[in-house]
């Protein structure tokens, strides 16, 4: 812990804020577990009542007091706002403002970024500059300006002195992260250690807009195939850490469409186009936009779409591509128990893990996905409700699913409302062979393939040989096959014990039934008056049980493997 003013004042803001919301409807949605998605989001949105404005701070208050925290945590809220398995629906619902409503910096401060980094004062460097912001995010705010060549551009500055805070906030945010995953059930389940890792490198990501420039270049060239789906091109020679200069995308965003507009508009195609870029993007390129909110997407006037916005990309590892690709396939056709066993290759502590009650808890989920249809979210919702039991059944899954889940949950938002009618689970399907011919194609490009089939070429080539040296030792008279184990030797002990065990067990049966037969045969000899021989086999069994008994419990006491463990 850090005892410089500035962070004793930041943890004094966190410790107030999780006090103030750490109650209510907030902490009872984390501590739920296996039904924090229930009940239905909209039942619960409906339903409060009350009830849940008395409970705790309301959500409103949540998104104030974020705000007044400063950007760090105003970013923080517009990514909880696509978390159901986080927040519950009024707290997300009162979150998403912060998406598009957040007030802008003094132009001067503007325009003393631009000069410092371009190398020239406004005036020099545009032939015009709106003063007034075309729009204001927690990072940055943008601008519409002109080139002296004539192109139209958007201009996005980035806010004075953030990194400084935002590098403090995470300090402090990684402290209170690793206590509350010491002390709370929440933090044992959701890792918030691992969350607050993975925000920071988002937002790193975010604060370097010379590599959003780089991002939005190459999800651009992706986006080629797709004739309605565009992004805009950076103007690379006005682009610095600070400053984004990309060309003007005019349009509106799709939920500011009217009825009217609507009717022009082919929202059940755009819908599909725009999911199989994005399943293009995971599974393909390794590389997606991941934050298609509404406000992010615009219509243009040849009701064309454009994604906006290029800070917050996820990165998908080549392994990880295929396991992604099997799991959407497995939930897409409903089959659960693929998709436990998917998830157990994917994530941290599958020894551990109970798959067999997993597949069980997603069989739920899973086999509604083939029938559903967008208004259930079905796609995003679905990965995080599986992120989310895989924790339960202490199974972690790589960031990744939460982030790709978070994804197409928005991606679902925007489906609905281009096409309420549109089937995620349906598309995904359909588009499964145009993805694995890109995938093909990729690999054939990176020369992956090729490798592939000069490895299998050598395969071949050295199998005869191999099979003849087999066929030769098998026809061999002194052919033994040796199989080694490094637990064989306890294995063998073990089954040893056992067959000792049970072998002193039926002696002293056999001692028993004979004694008691004996004990019919009248003899010269008695002991006690009772023939003497049938007494002598009762006692020789008496003796030989509890012999049996105390040896029993005094090597089972001694045997390492059954002593219990710190």
């Amino acid at each position: 812990m850090r005892l410089t003013p500035a962070h004793l004042r930041r943890y004094k803001d966190v410790a107030l804020l999780l006090l103030k919301h750490g109650r209510g409807d907030l902490a009872r949605h984390l501590r739920r577990g296996r039904d924090a998605f229930e009940p239905d989001d909209a039942d619960e949105a409906e339903g409060a009542g009350e009830n849940a404005r008395t409970s705790g701070a309301s959500p409103e208050e949540l998104a104030a007091d974020l705000e007044k925290l400063g950007p760090t945590f105003v970013k923080l809220g517009q990514i909880l706002a696509g978390r159901p398995d986080l927040l519950p629906a009024r707290h997300r619902a009162a979150l998403a403002r912060l998406q598009d409503k957040v007030a802008p910096f003094a132009v001067e401060e503007a325009e003393a970024i631009l000069a410092s980094e371009l190398g020239a004062r406004v005036s020099k460097t545009f032939a015009r500059f709106e003063r007034e912001p075309l729009a204001a995010a927690s990072l940055g705010q943008v601008h519409r300006a002109t080139l002296r060549d004539g192109r139209e551009v958007v201009v996005k500055v980035q806010r004075p002195g953030i990194r400084r805070v935002i590098a403090t906030d995470f300090e402090v945010l990684a402290d209170v992260a690793a206590l509350l995953d010491r002390h709370t059930r929440a933090g044992r389940l959701y890792r918030f250690t691992e969350l607050v890792a993975q925000f920071r490198r988002t937002l790193r990501d975010e604060l370097d807009y010379e590599r959003e420039a780089g991002h939005m270049t190459r999800i651009g060239r992706s986006l080629e195939e797709f004739p309605r789906l565009h992004a805009p091109r950076p103007v690379p020679d006005f682009c610095s850490g600070l400053v984004l200069t990309m060309e003007h995308a005019p349009g509106r965003k799709i939920t500011a469409l009217s009825p009217l507009a609507r009717i022009d508009l082919d929202g059940a195609g755009l819908a599909d186009e725009l999911l199989h870029a994005y399943l293009k993007q995971v599974l393909v390129d390794g590389l997606f936009h991941a934050d298609p909110h509404p406000g992010n997407l615009f219509v243009t006037a040849e009701n064309h779409l454009v994604l906006l916005d290029f800070g917050m990309v996820g990165r998908v590892a080549p392994r990880l591509r295929e396991q992604l690709l099997r799991l959407l396939l497995a939930i897409s056709e409903g089959r659960s128990e693929e998709t436990a066993e998917i998830l157990r290759q994917m994530g941290e502590g599958a020894d551990e893990a109970d798959t067999t009650a997993l597949a069980r808890a997603v069989g739920g989920i899973v086999a509604r996905q083939p029938e559903a249809d967008l208004r259930d979210h079905v796609v995003g919702r679905a990965l995080l409700q599986i992120d989310h039991l895989a924790r339960l059944h202490r199974l972690h899954p790589p960031p990744e699913l939460s982030l790709l889940g978070k994804t197409l949950l928005q991606l679902d938002e925007v489906g609905r409302t281009l096409d309420p009618a549109f089937k995620p689970g349906e598309a995904i399907r359909r588009r499964l062979g145009e993805i694995l011919a890109a995938r093909v194609r990729d690999d054939l490009a990176r020369g992956n393939f090729l490798g592939a089939l000069l490895e299998a070429k050598n395969f071949a080539a050295g199998l005869p040989a191999r099979l003849n040296r087999v066929m030769e030792n098998l026809g061999r008279r002194d052919f033994v096959l040796t199989v080694k184990s490094p637990e064989t030797d306890q294995l063998l002990a073990g089954m040893r014990k056992i067959a000792n065990r049970i072998s002193a067990g039926i002696v002293l049966a056999a001692l028993i039934v004979g004694a008691a037969l004996l004990m019919r045969v009248e003899t010269a000899f008695r002991l006690w008056g009772y023939p003497g021989v049938a007494m002598l086999c009762f006692a020789a069994a008496a003796a030989g049980g509890a012999w049996l008994v105390i040896a029993t419990f005094w090597s089972d006491s001694r045997d390492p493997a059954r002593r219990p463990r710190d």
